[in-house]
């Protein structure tokens, strides 16, 4: 389970930090409190507050960002608007960005920054040379390089968000993804990433197609 706790003072060091000075007069702990109701909203069984592992995996990438605190912000508002049956959540979560950090003091070239990023998520295909899109990638899908036992926790999780779509439906449709995924090049695009992650991501992507093709 996440501690919330821990979660709040991560938001507040890092809203914090990425603040042009301190004077914004609105409470910081206002938004980390309404991004993790948010991650907390019934429908998800996997965009929830435990998946704020991705801030784990920034850090564990930062020092090949040029902007580490947009990253970090990106990280906590990609996915913050959360439907399983829409395709717009990550825009509607870009312009979440776009509306709440300038309320909290973050200057207008960190917010576009972060709304950039957040938008990024749905290829995770940043250009050559965007090296704070590639932290936000790899971070987010460093999912795909879990241990055995964490990985079936996932994609279980990711069943149950979509209880809706028919049994044969969904392991067609999830099956298009892993082949997509394997088809690229690199899964992850920082040296970290393709070092640590990699072989990994493609072993746990090539079970689980092998698993849905019986």
């Amino acid at each position: 389970m996440a501690d919330l706790d821990d979660l709040r003072a991560r938001w507040l060091r890092t809203l914090l930090a990425a603040r042009g000075d301190d004077s914004c007069a609105i409470a910081p702990e206002r938004y980390g409190k309404a991004l993790l109701k948010r991650w907390s909203e019934p429908q998800r069984r996997y965009h929830t507050v435990d998946q704020t592992a991705v801030l784990d995996h920034v850090d564990e990438l930062a020092e090949y960002a040029t902007d580490v605190e947009a990253v970090r912000l990106a990280a906590w508002f990609h996915d913050a608007v959360y439907l399983p049956d829409r395709s717009t959540n990550e825009e509607r979560s870009a312009r979440l960005a776009e509306r709440a950090l300038p309320e909290a003091g973050v200057p207008a070239e960190r917010t576009a920054e972060v709304a950039r990023l957040v938008r990024l998520t749905v290829t995770h295909d940043p250009a050559p040379g965007d090296l704070n899109g590639e932290v936000l990638c790899d971070a987010d899908l460093a999912i795909l390089a879990a241990p055995p036992s964490a990985y079936a926790a996932y994609t279980a999780a990711v069943r149950e968000e979509y209880h809706f779509v028919p049994n044969d439906a969904f392991r067609a449709g999830r099956a298009d993804v892993l082949r997509q995924l394997l088809d690229l090049p690199s899964l992850f695009r920082t040296p970290y990433g393709r070092e640590k992650w990699e072989a990994t991501a493609r072993y746990n992507l090539s079970s689980e197609l092998e698993m849905l093709s019986l």
